[in-house]
């Protein structure tokens, strides 16, 4: 499994992250960071990617910089790094991503890793506008009931549901003429399959799928393939 932990499977204390915290607390829990990764005016890419503008930056996406095979993966297959993402990944880079080069044991602490998230959004752009446009801004098709959103989905009823949609769709990610739908953020998943079930998005397949699903259904189908194993 490459990728064991997004945005679905995330602690609560990761998905607190997405109110970052103190920057300058966070520039001296960077410190523990710097011996692989620079920041900020002219830094360069080390034994780790730079960070500046990581926030919004697609996984693997840093131009130059040779990243492991399942970061690449993960990024081809969607994963962004926000908020969310962030945490998580800082808090168990291992268990996140299994291939990963990243040794370090990772941040238990969430007030460090919402802290460090704080100082490393100060290198992003517009960093002002941040988190009201990342991370917290979703681009969405249409509105769902936040009732809707806050269901909590059983990823073994997902797995167990989930044989209709790899008739069409690879669980290994692959996008070849069918889009790919593993690790796409819960809320983002549940939208879109809403989308289809009240006709807001055209395809005839889709939209008999989603309409015979109940929401705890495609609930349970967001959390597996957020994190399918």
């Amino acid at each position: 499994m490459v990728f064991a932990a997004a945005a679905g499977g995330l602690s609560p204390a990761a998905g607190a992250a997405e109110e970052l915290g103190d920057a300058e607390a966070g520039k001296l829990v960077f410190e523990k960071c710097k011996g692989c990764h620079q920041i900020g005016t002219g830094a360069e890419s080390r034994i780790g990617p730079h960070l500046n503008g990581v926030f919004g930056r697609k996984a693997a996406g840093l131009e130059g910089f040779k990243y492991s095979k399942s970061l690449e993966r993960a990024g081809n297959s969607g994963l962004e790094w926000h908020a969310d993402t962030l945490s998580a990944y800082v808090e168990n880079p291992r268990a996140f991503a299994s291939g990963t080069r990243m040794s370090f044991p990772g941040l238990k602490d969430p007030q460090d890793r919402a802290n460090l998230l704080a100082y490393l959004r100060k290198f992003s752009d517009n960093p002002r506008d941040i988190p009201e446009a990342d991370p917290t801004a979703k681009g969405t098709d249409h509105s769902v009931d936040p009732g809707i959103l806050a269901i909590q989905g059983d990823p073994e009823y997902g797995a167990y549901l989930s044989s209709e949609c790899t008739t069409c769709h690879q669980i290994e990610g692959g996008d070849e003429g069918i889009p790919s739908i593993v690790f796409w953020p819960d809320d983002d998943f549940v939208i879109a399959m809403h989308a289809y079930k009240e006709k807001l998005r055209p395809h005839p397949v889709m939209q008999m799928i989603a309409g015979r699903l109940s929401n705890e259904e495609i609930a349970a189908l967001a959390a597996y393939f957020n994190n399918p194993e």
